[in-house]
């Protein structure tokens, strides 16, 4: 029977086709190729912005540094909103990748599906009503709102006839996201003294803050490593309820591990980023063109392309508009729009 899993969670889903890379070896090439790019737009993270900085100079301020005003831009300002920009990449690409093949659903994002807007609006409750204005304190408003949106926008796109359809829970979840979103403005307009914590909160990696990074890294580490865990049953899930329960899968545990898993990576990132989307809703299709179905090579292409494509988006952003900036949630909306209308009018929207 460990042989039959291990042969079934390998192959693809009934109907599905291969990606670019047929055997591992090519995968493996296509992973060193994009860690490569990785590596890249990581350094033009840290030299590029309203002063860029040559990459000589970058080197010299990571591993040589020097009281200049340089070395002080690298190490106080953009190390660490390039950390952040990947940190936040990896838990927003893995939590679509995580979400579309749990229901199915190519248009799903932690976004799209009102995931961030649930997060933002907790913690705005957190804020209004109980005082609190610390990360450490509105992570757990932000967890309770990512989860309590996702059970909400299930509910509204499985009620009626039928069962949920890709369709059905992206309508429910950009529904549910413009309601929470219109109420939580509202509210910071009402009293805007009291919500002025929140002015960060709009999609946006120029803040960066090493404590605050931390604060949030040990539920990041743990949704990640979920993540990793889900993708074997996930495979097996794809081919059917019933030959996954025969390969020993069970779908409530996957079920589980995927709803903890969204919860942490999205609820976090909202938390300390703000609402960031279609990051989620881009990489694991081009990680799926790439490698195929198998979510064990989506997983650990995201991991690497995600933060490529919010890297690359918050750069944009930089010296788009020098000395100011566009804010990285703009940029990924800009790019992301026009892919979510082209993947909403394919035949095979309705599933993958």
């Amino acid at each position: 029977m460990a042989a039959v899993a291990d042969m079934a969670t390998d192959r693809p889903a009934e109907g599905e086709r291969g990606g670019l890379a047929h055997s591992n070896a090519t995968r493996g090439f296509w992973l060193l190729v994009a860690i490569g790019a990785f590596v890249a737009v990581v350094l033009l993270s840290i030299g590029v912005g309203s002063r860029n900085i040559p990459l000589a100079t970058v080197f010299d301020g990571l591993f040589h540094y020097a009281d200049t005003d340089e070395h002080a831009i690298i190490q106080g300002l953009r190390l660490p909103r390039t950390v952040l920009g990947i940190l936040c990449g990896i838990a927003l690409g893995l939590s679509g990748a995580l979400i579309q093949a749990l229901t199915r659903n190519p248009l799903a994002d932690p976004g799209i599906l009102g995931v961030n807007a649930g997060a933002t609006f907790f913690m705005v409750l957190g804020i209004g009503l109980f005082g609190f204005t610390t990360l450490s304190s509105l992570i757990w408003f932000a967890f309770a709102g990512a989860v309590v949106t996702t059970l909400v926008v299930y509910a509204i796109g499985s009620s009626g006839r039928g069962a949920a359809t890709p369709v059905r829970l992206t309508l429910a979840g950009v529904a549910i996201g413009a309601i929470l979103g219109g109420i939580g403005t509202g509210l910071t307009m009402i009293d805007p003294q009291t919500f002025n914590a929140m002015r960060h909160w709009v999609g946006s990696l120029a803040s960066p803050n090493y404590p605050d990074i931390v604060t949030i890294l040990p539920f990041w580490t743990v949704g990640v490593v979920l993540a990793i865990a889900a993708a074997r049953p996930l495979n097996a899930v794809a081919l059917g309820e019933d030959l996954a329960a025969a390969l020993g899968a069970s779908l409530v545990r996957t079920r589980v591990i995927v709803v903890v898993a969204v919860t942490l990576l999205a609820g976090s990132t909202a938390a300390i980023a703000g609402p960031i989307g279609f990051v989620g809703l881009m990489v694991p299709h081009v990680a799926r063109w790439i490698v195929g179905p198998d979510q064990r090579w989506i997983i650990a292409f995201t991991i690497v392309l995600a933060p490529i494509l919010l890297l690359v988006s918050d750069i944009v952003g930089r010296i788009a508009m020098r000395p100011g900036e566009l804010q990285v949630g703009i940029v990924t909306a800009f790019v992301g729009a026009p892919v979510l209308i082209l993947l909403a009018r394919r035949r095979k929207a309705s599933g993958l």
